[in-house]
C-alpha cells in the first residue's frame, strides 16, 4: 500500500523511509563536527559566545559543545531521534536569532562575511543556509522519526517485558 493510501492513523504509525538514514547522517554529522570545533577553536566556542553576548560563555559554549557531540552521535545512531531533533530545533532558532539579526542590521560583533553581501537581507540568507538546512532536517526527523535503520526502531521491536495484566492459565 502506498503512503498516500494510508489512513491518517496508519500513516502516523508508519515507519519513516529508509532514506531517512541519509538525513540523520547529514544532520548528526554537522552537529558532531560543530560540537568538536567548539573545543578545538576558541573562536568557535567561548570566544564566539562571548562576542555575541551569551551569558556564562565558557559554561554555555562547553555545554552546547557536549550537547552537539552527544546529540549528533545520537542522531547518527537514531537514538531518541525525535527528542534530539526537538532540542536541536530550539538550538538552531537561538543560533539564528543571536547571530543573524545583528548581521541584518550591520551591527554584528562577529567578523563579516569575506565577500559581498556582507550585511542585510541577502547576507543573512547566505550565512544562514546551514542553519536553515539543519533546522528543517531536524523538523523532518522530529515529524517522521528515524526510519528502520536506527536504534529507536530496533528498540521498538523488542518484546515488551511489561506485565500485560492478563491471566495466563497454568497447565
Amino acid at each position: 500500500m502506498h503512503d498516500d493510501m494510508l489512513s491518517p492513523q496508519d500513516s502516523a504509525n508508519a515507519p519513516a523511509p529508509t532514506a531517512t538514514l541519509l538525513l540523520r547522517l547529514m544532520a548528526g554529522g554537522v552537529f558532531l563536527s560543530e560540537g568538536i570545533l567548539k573545543f578545538v577553536y576558541v573562536n568557535q566556542g567561548v570566544g564566539r559566545f562571548t562576542k555575541i553576548g551569551i551569558p556564562f560563555p565558557a559554561f554555555t559554549a562547553n555545554a552546547i559543545g557536549v550537547l552537539e557531540i552527544v546529540g549528533g552521535l545520537m542522531l547518527i545512531a537514531g537514538l531518541l531521534t525525535r527528542a534530539m531533533s526537538f532540542i536541536f530545533i530550539g538550538e538552531m532558532i537561538v543560533a539564528i536569532l543571536t547571530t543573524k539579526i545583528s548581521l541584518y542590521l550591520g551591527t554584528s560583533p562577529l567578523p563579516l562575511p569575506p565577500a559581498p553581501p556582507q550585511v542585510g537581507f541577502w547576507a543573512v540568507m547566505h550565512e544562514s543556509r546551514s542553519d536553515y538546512a539543519q533546522l528543517l532536517t531536524c523538523a523532518f526527523l522530529m515529524l517522521v522519526g528515524p526510519g528502520r535503520w536506527s536504534v529507536d526502531w530496533l528498540l521498538s521491536r523488542r518484546p515488551s517485558t511489561q506485565p500485560t495484566g492478563r491471566l495466563v492459565p497454568v497447565a
